[in-house]
């Protein structure tokens, strides 16, 4: 029997319907749910027979009643196929309604995990104003340089590269790029052993999360924070620990002794924006020395500076091997590629590629081969600089419709980035917010999601990467509208 036929559940034992018209719903069940493809035929008779263990007739009857039925068609030397206008019929509806096949209880329950899901609908890019984080313009995107890489990387003297077992080490050509083309703009020097590729910096983190976590010592958060690292550190079962922020970032004084891990957001703090200071690096790097603990540097957004120069990364002033750094392409090249990367001392990791390699192994070769050679035939540096000249355009855009339209709200100083952190007084509810402008087309992220204990209402936060230029100043109108009947 071919491998690519549809197989078919057991009759029931006990039906007051004859073998043919059970044969009949089982098979129109499977219709109504979409789950056989309109353009491969349906078992023969005879496999279907022997499947559903009955006579070659009785399936024979069967399918010619469903034809008679127009559920099926009849196709000489081809077999039965779903008929093409009940397919559409059904892809229509399940379009309109989201139809389901029927709920079965689950044999079992779980406790709540304290995880924070995106909460963003599907369809957000159907929104007219979708100022909500990660999202990036399409249009910005080298689709030409893509697909010039994406066909080297297919070509038959590439094949061997990627088609073969990787084990768990990573595109030698990625590596390179990475080292040559990113890390030194950070100031980073680092060798081929101590940079693991991750599927994006939220794997990054629950890698790093998952071989600490043994240490049963807690982890300090920024505190608000990024979501995705509370979620990774506690799927990994470790404590966590929130520390207030200020306008220099997160507050040294303010972790506790006994942290393994500090995580922090020194570039643009996620989800304030804020910039850490020169000064206060020092003392944060002096701080995991005298508190014997480690700092997870993420490096989110470093390249979108607008108003100043970027500041060195932690990792490039660290000279106690107590920084690790994490980083991803999700902004820069795009979030659906789903690559990022872990650099660390090469025994930390060592652990971490021992663990990643028991959850995936290693990120899809043939995607670091693309990766690769876009950054080598010239295309991200290219891609780079134009997302930056676009990117800065629309933050000097939605930063003067801030000032003019929103001056009521308290909004953090930022050095760019792609969003902006707003806050209202005490008393003053932008989950009530959201709700109001999402029926108005407009999105936005909540603040509280960034809390660790989500007790702070009166922040929300807006990113306009998706949104055009044309567009921003409108969408914060609509915004103070809202703003002020809630004022």
């Amino acid at each position: 029997m071919a491998s690519v036929t549809p197989r078919f559940p057991k009759l029931p034992e006990k039906s007051q319907l004859s073998l043919r018209d059970q044969i009949c719903e089982l098979i129109s069940a499977a219709i109504t749910s979409e789950s056989l493809a309109h353009d491969r035929p349906l078992p023969s008779c005879r496999e279907l027979a022997e499947q559903l263990d009955v006579s070659r007739n009785t399936v024979f009857a069967a399918y010619n009643r469903l034809v008679d039925l127009e559920l099926l068609v009849s196709r000489d030397r081809s077999g039965y196929f779903v008929a093409p206008q009940v397919a559409a019929l059904k892809q229509a509806q399940s379009r309109k309604s989201g139809m389901t096949r029927r709920a079965v209880a689950c044999p079992v329950s779980f406790q709540p995990n304290n995880l924070m899901p995106v909460v963003n609908p599907l369809d957000w890019n159907a929104y007219p104003y979708p100022f909500i984080y990660n999202q990036i313009d399409p249009d910005l995107f080298p689709v030409d340089g893509w697909r010039e890489c994406t066909r080297q990387a297919l070509g038959r003297k590439q094949m061997p590269v990627w088609a073969s077992d990787s084990v768990e080490s990573d595109s030698p050509q990625l590596i390179q790029q990475l080292r040559q083309r990113l890390l030194n703009t950070r100031g980073i020097y680092a060798d081929d052993d101590e940079i693991l590729i991750t599927l994006g910096s939220q794997n990054a983190l629950y890698i790093l999360g998952t071989i600490f976590a043994q240490s049963g010592k807690p982890i300090a958060l920024e505190d608000p924070g990024f979501f995705g690292a509370r979620n990774a550190f506690r799927l990994a079962g470790s404590e966590l620990i929130g520390v207030a922020i200020d306008g220099d970032g997160i507050i040294p004084s303010a972790i506790p002794a006994g942290c393994q891990l500090v995580f922090t957001t020194p570039s643009h703090q996620f989800p304030t924006m804020v910039t850490m200071s020169q000064q206060r690096r020092e003392e944060l790097l002096e701080a995991a020395v005298s508190k014997d603990f480690l700092i997870i540097e993420d490096d989110y957004e470093a390249e979108m500076n607008y108003v100043a120069q970027s500041s060195p990364s932690m990792r490039s002033i660290d000279q106690t091997g107590r920084v690790i750094y994490v980083g991803s392409l999700s902004k820069t090249v795009s979030p659906g590629i789903r690559l990022g990367f872990i650099v660390a001392h090469r025994d930390i990791i060592r652990e971490a590629r021992i663990a990643r390699g028991v959850m995936m192994r290693h990120p899809p070769t043939i995607v670091q081969e693309i990766v690769a050679l876009f950054f080598q035939l010239g295309h991200y540096d290219s891609h780079l600089r134009n997302i930056e000249r676009r990117y800065n355009k629309r933050w000097h855009a939605m930063n003067r419709a801030l000032t003019k339209h929103l001056g009521m709200l308290q909004r953090t100083e930022s050095e760019g980035g792609t969003s902006f952190w707003l806050t209202g007084p005490d008393g003053f509810d932008a989950s009530e917010l959201a709700v109001r402008l999402r029926a108005e087309g407009v999105l936005v992220d909540r603040g509280q999601d960034y809390y660790l204990n989500e007790n702070d209402c009166r922040s929300f936060r807006l990113g306009f990467a998706y949104v055009p230029v044309s567009k921003l100043e409108t969408g914060v109108q609509i915004i103070a509208k809202e703003v002020k009947r809630l004022l």
